[in-house]
């Protein structure tokens, strides 16, 4: 059933993007139990199937309904800031109101036919500050074993998505911007409609609250949304191009990257599994850094790379296109 977000005129000047560690950890492990979403993450699901089977995921299954149902916020807040590393949005879980987490471990709960009576279930609602304390411990050793590894390429992905994202709102506000993301998505008179499995329909006046728009690369083919007051109103959806996420470079497309881009520009792209700076990758690949810097400008002017500032290093990644790229010889 839908989900009807109202704009005000102060909503309008109130809609960002951000990214979040945290919410891409639980939708990985979301992820790993519903099969419509395995199509785009095969590759991912059979490296990290021995890691799957060290961790012990059950307090975060009982609280992640199969199909229809509630999960609770306070698992993954909306980010208040465009980019928190892990560790800051974990304290923030950790630190989360034991008041405010029965509530929403309760409505988690009965979500579930037989949940709130199971064992587990009682022991969250006996001891609410103990079961958040579990809860990001869980989340902890499934960042470490599912998505710190990829977060990198991850990052990238999501990244490039908000960038294009942003072009179009400069371009065309909102109705532009979310024209892109229908059928899921349709914005009419004020009012963003959101097909979710939420039930039953209703409606959410953002009451000049805004809304965060989160992209994620384990969410399709779903658009998840539900936070309701005190939280910031937000809407969670497949971020652009992760279809191309997983591939990896062969021999054959290595040979066709190097006939289409240069040799030092292939391997420049190739090499690239986590963010570089221009110096490491001039020590990298034994070249001047002055010929490096042109490489890497041809290559983000080409939409094969993203810079981003890191400190006083410019840092240089592979948004999806180059992902993509360099992974055709598949």
């Amino acid at each position: 059933m839908p989900l009807h977000m109202l704009f005000g005129a102060d909503d309008l000047l109130r809609c960002r993007f951000a990214i979040s560690p945290l919410c891409q950890t639980h939708e990985a492990v979301r992820t790993l139990r519903r099969r419509e979403r395995h199509g785009y993450h095969l590759p991912w699901l059979r490296r990290v199937r021995a890691a799957v089977a060290g961790l012990d995921l059950s307090d975060l299954w009982l609280l992640m309904p199969e199909r229809h149902g509630y999960t609770p916020d306070f698992l993954g807040p909306p980010p208040e800031v465009p980019y928190a590393p892990f560790e800051e949005e974990l304290a923030r879980l950790r630190a989360t109101d034991p008041a405010a987490a029965r509530r929403e471990l309760a409505l988690s709960l009965e979500s579930t036919p037989g949940a709130v009576e199971s064992p587990r279930g009682r022991a969250m609602l006996a001891d609410p500050a103990g079961a958040v304390q579990r809860l990001a411990e869980v989340t902890e050793r499934a960042w470490h074993a599912l998505v710190a590894p990829d977060w990198p390429r991850l990052r990238a992905l999501l990244e490039a998505d908000i960038a294009y994202r942003s072009r179009q709102l400069a371009d065309g506000g909102l109705e532009r911007l979310f024209a892109d993301l229908r059928p899921a998505l349709r914005w009419a008179d004020g009012t963003l409609t959101i097909r979710t499995p939420v039930v039953p329909a209703r409606t959410q006046d953002l009451a000049g609250r805004g809304v965060l728009l989160m992209p994620s690369a384990f969410v399709w083919p779903d658009v998840v949304s539900g936070f309701v007051p005190p939280w910031q109103p937000t809407v969670i959806y497949p971020a652009r191009g992760v279809g191309g996420l997983w591939r990896e470079p062969d021999a054959v497309g290595r040979e066709a990257l190097v006939r289409l881009l240069g040799a030092s520009r292939a391997a420049i792209l190739c090499g690239l599994e986590e963010p570089a700076s221009t110096t490491a990758l001039a020590a990298r690949h034994r070249l001047a850094p002055s010929s490096v810097s042109a490489h890497l400008t041809v290559l983000r002017d080409a939409g094969l790379l993203s810079s981003r500032r890191q400190g006083h290093q410019v840092l240089y990644e592979r948004t999806p296109l180059g992902m993509a790229l360099v992974g055709g010889g598949r």
